[in-house]
């Protein structure tokens, strides 16, 4: 099956094209939410980020988000490490996730798929894009964050400028009609190319 990765700066509309995707009956395989649980379940992550971390890197609801990522957003090298321990084990899953799908291909959504090299392991890739002004409010707006936390999340992230030319397609997301015709586009060019 084609593997089709989905990435885009914070911000930009990943989980909303996702949706679309979805409604044309593709598969979707969001590795933001699949490393949460991972972290929240496997014992070697566990083991490994506490020793890295500090005991402090979990509590007994499991990960201890706001410590965690306190720490490793002002930290290039400390998130590279983390990224190292959980990045792996996400791929294995995936892999194992791939072989149940069906379907003329898959959508992979990661935020760092350019970051962690995962676009190499894709048939094509689609880059969601939106400026960074209306990246900074939407994220504002649904984490309650301030705008130097969100500042410092995309300072970790590759810039548009450096993913589109590694990318496939590209997605515009400003206006959600313009969008879901986008998305219409593409999956048809998709199935076209199986």
């Amino acid at each position: 099956m084609k593997v089709v990765g989905l990435t885009g700066g914070i911000g930009s509309g990943k989980t909303t094209v996702s949706h679309f995707f979805a409604a044309l009956g593709i598969p979707i395989y969001i590795a933001d939410v699949e490393a949460k649980r991972l972290t929240n379940t496997s014992k070697v992550i566990r083991r490994k980020l506490i020793a890295l971390l500090g005991e402090e890197a979990y509590t007994n609801a499991g990960i201890n988000r706001a410590f965690v990522a306190n720490i490793i957003f002002n930290d290039t090298h400390l998130l590279q490490k983390v990224n190292d321990i959980i990045h792996p084990r996400v791929g294995q899953d995936f892999r194992r996730w791939l072989k149940k799908q069906k379907g003329p291909y898959c959508i992979k959504e990661a935020a760092v798929l350019f970051e962690n090299g995962g676009y190499k392991e894709c048939d094509a890739v689609i880059l969601v894009t939106a400026p960074e002004d209306v990246r900074l409010a939407r994220v504002i707006g649904r984490d309650k964050t301030t705008k130097e936390a969100v500042e410092a999340r995309m300072a970790n992230q590759w810039s548009d400028d450096k993913k589109v030319p590694l990318s496939t397609y590209i997605i515009e997301n400003t206006d959600l009609v313009q969008t879901q015709l986008r998305v219409a586009e593409i999956h048809k060019a998709l199935v076209a190319a199986e």
